[in-house]
């Protein structure tokens, strides 16, 4: 029983998740892998290939905490990720080909932009009013700061 509550609530993240975030990520290209598999343990990942040979990731963590992830003791939560895969010529080591950094690192460390709490932060949220704001204020900084990374169009200052 457990376990059907937890899977209804991560289903429940991802209709939110593509009525918010979805036509931004479908405008730009961004689909969404299907991987039940990993959908069942809270991972949706978007994957665009890009114009420079790159591949493109945005990828949403779910972690439902309790029996009812609308519980006030321990609200659910969510971070986003972004990696880019195969980027500028192939470079010699991994570190060439492939970065990854989380949403909230690349804003608030990467491009020094305080809008957020902390450089590791997971956006909380205890009912759908709740989750619909923390996945508009995600998607506002993937539009704004993700996907421009991501394309390598946006560099941050010190890079």
């Amino acid at each position: 029983m457990i376990l059907q509550e937890r899977q209804a609530s991560q289903d429940y993240f991802l209709s939110l998740l593509r009525t918010v975030i979805g036509q931004a990520l479908d405008a730009a290209g961004y689909r969404l892998e299907q991987r039940p598999l990993q959908w069942a343990g809270g991972r949706y990942r978007f994957v665009k290939a890009l114009e420079n040979g790159c591949t493109g990731l945005i990828e949403f963590q779910v972690l439902v905490y309790n029996d009812n992830a609308w519980s006030q003791d321990q609200p659910s939560r969510f971070k986003v990720q972004l990696g880019r895969a195969g980027f500028r010529g192939e470079g010699k080591n991994d570190a060439d080909r492939f970065s990854i950094r989380s949403l909230s690192q690349l804003v608030v460390r990467d491009f020094a932009v305080k809008i957020l709490p902390a450089e590791d932060h997971w956006w909380r949220y205890q009912d759908t009013d709740s989750l619909a704001g923390a996945l508009a204020e995600a998607g506002h900084l993937i539009v704004g700061y993700g996907m421009p990374w991501l394309a390598g169009e946006l560099s941050p200052p010190s890079a």
